[in-house]
């Protein structure tokens, strides 16, 4: 990187300018310059708070080069280095780590956040439905043990009893 150097005239020309913002600070003039670039008319764009905060999501050879290049790290402050580079935590680096030590490679992919798929769904799914209909079937086996009680007792008062061994 190269710095362009101005003679001492041309920069004692510029102190002698009688612009108001050469004398408030050099972050001021080239602000308020009209010279200066053309402000960004976005609402917000000045603020340091990010409008949409988005998870990083790194790609397995981008985890694999981040990893690569911390392992070739030797000198004190060289892995601190990349990982502000690269925007990753350290915390980041110990866990796509142990996931490579245990050579668990689909572990490197994205993770899907939220509630974990159950691997025996559909026996879940199958057992839930046989609960139900034995519940319902129970139901009905009630109600009809409770007509046949009625019926009994309804022939018993006509006179004309019902024997106990037909039923069932």
């Amino acid at each position: 990187m190269t710095i362009k150097q101005q003679p001492k005239e041309s920069m004692h020309a510029v102190k002698s300018l009688s612009d108001p913002g050469v004398s408030q600070g050099a972050r001021r003039a080239t602000e308020d310059a009209p010279g200066s670039a053309a402000q960004d008319a976005r609402p917000g764009a000045h603020s340091e708070v990010v409008v949409h905060a988005r998870r990083r999501k790194f790609s397995n050879a981008d985890k694999r080069r981040i990893l690569e290049a911390a392992d070739r790290c030797t000198k004190p402050g060289e892995v601190g280095a990349l990982m502000r580079r690269e925007g990753v935590y350290s915390s980041s680096l110990s866990t796509w780590r142990r996931q490579r030590e245990t050579a668990d490679l689909a572990a490197l992919a994205p993770q899907k956040r939220g509630p974990k798929v159950d691997p025996n769904r559909a026996e879940t799914l199958h057992i839930a439905q046989l609960t139900r209909e034995r519940d319902s079937l129970k139901s009905r086996l009630d109600k009809a043990l409770l007509v046949i009680d009625v019926q009994k007792k309804l022939s018993a008062l006509l006179g004309s009893p019902i024997d106990s061994t037909d039923s069932l």
